[in-house]
């Protein structure tokens, strides 16, 4: 196994810190090894900011439970089964699996038994940038030259990319995630054609996997370029047929300081101006409700608060559609050319302040209207004369208007 060079602690503070050197005392007070793995070596490697530390072991799930609480910290079998534990140090959690091999995958799950080889383990990682361990003090292992293909910028599959695939199909989509975080000019030639050849697969793999998937690529700082590449090979057919603005989600990313790479609004970019289908792609996605109904909201608003055209109209549209409604919308018209409306929309929803209707229904059943349809037809009513007004009218002003509205029906 081939040993690159430490892992620099001044470029990975963590590597050092406090809690991290006493989850690995404790993992290797019983004798055996213990490294850290996958995404937090790779990132230290390249300088970028690691938020989750993982840890590997051959000890076995049990005597890792055993090891930590002899340490006094805090143990969580959140995967014990398949081999992985959660040790918490004031509040910051780090994950202790033990060493695996795969016996049996189905494209979806895998069945692992427990080693204590260290290469068997690193060669059932999807790719190699990802096979990467290191030693407690910084010392890098890389069986598969994942440290050559991360300093080129190459996502390349560990092994035979037909048989990594098929062992796991969400590897496809995890391959163009890597490629548009990770990846430098094209992608590997081997990968890509296994991706291309293997996509009718996709729709073997759960909806929320696929969600998970898709928007963490749409946090990559040019998502489109590997969304249009994506599309030219046929991967996002059977997931997200919808698919119509690469050329809009280009300009959102134009527009970043603004959107903040927010991958939801970036997939409502990716989709037509059609509540309906917003939907849809929602239900299919498993999205949440909140999710949902923004993506909803932003997708179509009706025309009678939209597009604003003044101030005012954009007082009312916030009123009506919501601020964060309204801020998609802004961003979006950004995002298609629209400078000065779509900053103004932007702007607009900053500072506005919610404001609610002054009267209610039991204000009208205090009147003496009778419970039933009549009250909110009055209270809608009453809430259209206040937003002709701007909102200017206070509680007594609405009462009265709604007063006059009761008086009006009664005679």
């Amino acid at each position: 196994m081939a040993v690159s060079p430490a892992i620099d602690p001044s470029r990975a503070p963590w590597l050092t810190a406090s809690d991290t050197r006493a989850v690995l005392a404790a993992v290797m007070a019983g004798g055996k090894a213990a490294r850290l793995v996958g995404g937090c070596v790779r990132d230290a490697l390249i300088g970028r900011t690691v938020t989750d530390i993982d840890i590997a072991t051959p000890e076995s799930p049990p005597r890792v439970m055993e090891l930590l609480i002899a340490a006094g910290l805090k143990a969580v079998p959140t995967g014990i089964e398949h081999g992985t534990v959660t040790a918490v140090v004031r509040g910051k959690p780090f994950e202790v699996t033990t060493l695996r091999r795969d016996v049996m995958a189905d494209g979806r799950h895998a069945v692992v038994a427990f080693t204590d080889d260290w290469t068997e383990d690193a060669a059932r990682r999807d790719f190699t940038i990802n096979a990467l361990s290191a030693d407690p003090d910084g010392r890098v292992h890389d069986p598969f030259g994942g440290v050559a293909d991360l300093a080129a910028g190459r996502v390349r599959f560990v092994g035979e990319p037909q048989a990594r695939i098929r062992e796991d199909v969400l590897r496809i989509l995890r391959f163009f995630r890597f490629h548009a975080h990770y990846g430098q000019g094209a992608p590997d030639t081997a990968g890509l054609a296994a991706c291309r050849e293997l996509a009718p697969l996709l729709p073997r793999l759960s909806a929320e996997r696929v969600a998970a998937e898709l928007l963490r690529l749409l946090r990559a700082p040019d998502a489109a370029s590997t969304v249009r590449l994506m599309a030219d090979t046929g991967i996002l057919a059977p997931i997200l047929p919808e698919l119509t603005g690469i050329e809009r989600l280009r300009g959102l990313q134009d527009v970043d300081e603004l959107a903040a790479g927010d991958p939801l609004l970036r997939l409502l970019a990716l989709l037509p101006d059609d509540p309906g289908v917003a939907g849809t792609v929602a239900e299919r996605l498993r999205l949440s409700n909140a999710d949902r109904e923004r993506l909803v909201a932003a997708a179509g608003p009706p025309t009678a608060f939209w597009p604003a055209h003044s101030e005012r109209d954009l007082r009312r549209a916030l009123h009506r559609l919501g601020t964060q409604a309204v801020r998609d919308l802004g961003l979006l018209a950004l995002a298609r050319g629209d400078a000065a409306f779509g900053r103004q929309a932007v702007a607009a929803a900053q500072v506005w302040q919610p404001v609610a209707l002054p009267v209610k229904g039991q204000d009208a059943l205090d009147l003496g209207v009778p419970a039933g349809p009549r009250v909110g037809e009055l209270i809608g009513a009453v809430e259209r004369w206040w937003e002709d007004g701007d909102y200017r009218a206070d509680r007594a002003a609405c009462l009265a208007h709604l007063r006059s509205l009761v008086g009006k029906a009664a005679t």
